[in-house]
């Protein structure tokens, strides 16, 4: 296809499968190391304001994709359009590379989590970076490879079968634990075990970005909805569906055991606190919750990204032929470039000692700039509304809201993961800068804004090997 051409909007997802889409994507590594991840921070009520803060802060996000699938339902693949409409194509490109490698190193999160997890069972996997777990996890990869290039309908189905699957462990989990549930216990872990409020509610934000990476999913997949009002609707309800279900996971945990014990479990932690409760039974039932919960999310985190780089190839903004599908309709050369670097990522992990944590901050990071960029779009969109008196002011609240979360975020998960990201953005733009040589060219603003991303990843580089920043 050519640059500049639509895409053939197929209209093919029901509302369901594009909530499954969102569920399924935030559904899958973090829920599982939530116990732990928390207690290493923060006490009970630090928990409680964390997740009210992380809350209000993505249904804002939600309701800003909710408003931009409603007022501009011609942009398709959500965070990439909405940044390139606003901003232009330079940042569309930025905002769409930060997504894919967002869902290339989650991706290698999942495969180091799902190989820990094998390891409670067979030794050689034990921590998920080991040779073994690396090989076997290279196998994974592949296999998942040929799955994605049965075509993005098969794939999709095949989530929304796994969505359902995943959800049924963790729901046990909290009936069992919140029986359990000791007051006395929960307590004793109410206030922390050290640092301010503030710090302990900063400490846990992290992980909350990770597990709600995926909110997004309907928006991307925007063009294969049945009708574009279900976009809006799969986004908010996937949203409170899942923050229900990671604030129980948490808060039950409280009220299970002390707090440096749940900090002193291994990842996957739920594993640890089903097990206190129940016996090997319990952590068992968790471990293949894991494998179905984690696998499922790889799938659905896989096909968006894909669909981020097939619709800025499309618009001429990537290289054009990540835009080729086979037969089946499948972008298999996306497909196949985003497996090959989660490859080459999951060997550069081989005997690293935290993976999983690492992974998890660059995550948090790296996505932190598609919803800022698309937050300021909306802004954009809904003060050009209220100045026509198409709507009230609430929207231009609800824009600048999710932009001083997206801020805020950028604070709590540490500056250096966030300069870190300039290391990959950098050379990354000068794809971009290919693919442009013979089209319009670059304007002014996007090239000043080229150089100083350039300019910052390399100071960042150059921070890192002197060891002046340590991530």
């Amino acid at each position: 296809m050519t640059v500049g051409t639509e895409p053939a909007r197929t209209g093919t997802m029901s509302r369901w499968t594009l909530a499954a889409l969102v569920v399924g994507s935030m559904v899958g590594a973090g829920v599982f190391s939530l116990p732990a991840q928390f207690a290493r921070g923060t006490g009970a009520l630090g928990a409680a304001v964390a997740w009210l803060v992380a809350g209000a802060g993505m249904l804002m996000v939600a309701l800003t994709f909710l408003r931009l699938a409603d007022r501009r339902p011609d942009l398709d693949a959500g965070v990439y359009s909405y940044a390139r409409e606003g901003f232009g194509r330079y940042a569309g490109f930025l905002s769409a590379t930060g997504y894919w490698l967002t869902a290339v190193v989650g991706n290698v999160a999942y495969w180091v989590l799902i190989m820990s997890t094998i390891g409670g069972w067979i030794p050689a996997f034990e921590g998920g970076s080991t040779p073994a777990a690396i090989a076997l996890g290279s196998v994974g990869i592949w296999v998942y490879h040929w799955l994605l290039t049965r075509g993005v309908q098969s794939a999709a189905a095949v989530n929304r079968i796994v969505t359902v699957a995943k959800l049924v462990p963790l729901v046990v989990f909290v009936v069992i634990a919140a029986t359990a549930f000791d007051p006395g216990v929960f307590v004793d872990n109410l206030r922390g075990e050290s640092g301010s409020m503030l710090e302990q509610v900063r400490s846990a934000m992290v992980i909350t970005v990770f597990v709600f990476i995926g909110i997004e999913g309907a928006s991307v997949y925007s063009r294969y909805a049945r009708r574009r009002h279900d976009v809006g609707w799969a986004t908010v309800s996937g949203f409170l569906a899942v923050l229900a279900l990671f604030a129980s996971v948490t808060m039950v945990s409280y009220g299970i055991l002390p707090q440096a014990q749940i900090a002193a479990l291994p990842d996957p932690s739920v594993s640890g606190v089903l097990e206190h409760i129940v016996g090997s039974w319990g952590a068992t039932l968790i471990g293949v919750g894991i494998l179905i919960s984690v696998l499922g999310a790889y799938l659905a985190w896989t096909l968006m990204s894909c669909e981020v780089l097939v619709t800025g190839a499309r618009s001429g903004d990537m290289p054009a032929a990540l835009a080729r599908q086979n037969s089946r309709g499948a972008p298999v050369v996306a497909i196949t470039v985003t497996n090959v670097l989660v490859q080459a990522f999951l060997l550069l992990v081989l005997g690293a000692p935290d993976a999983f944590s690492l992974a998890v901050a660059l995550c948090s990071s790296l996505i932190l700039v598609p919803y800022l960029l698309s937050a300021l779009f909306s802004v954009r969109v809904a003060w050009h509304d209220r100045a026509a008196r198409a709507a009230g002011a609430r929207w231009v609240v609800v824009s600048v809201a999710t932009v001083a979360y997206a801020t805020f975020l950028a604070w709590a998960g540490g500056w250096q993961y966030l300069l870190a990201t300039f290391v990959v953005y950098a050379p990354a733009s000068v794809a971009h800068v290919y693919v442009r040589r013979h089209q319009d060219g670059i304007g002014r603003r996007e090239r000043i804004a080229l150089v100083v991303v350039v300019a910052v990843g390399v100071a960042a580089a150059a921070a890192i090997v002197a060891g002046d920043v340590v991530i």
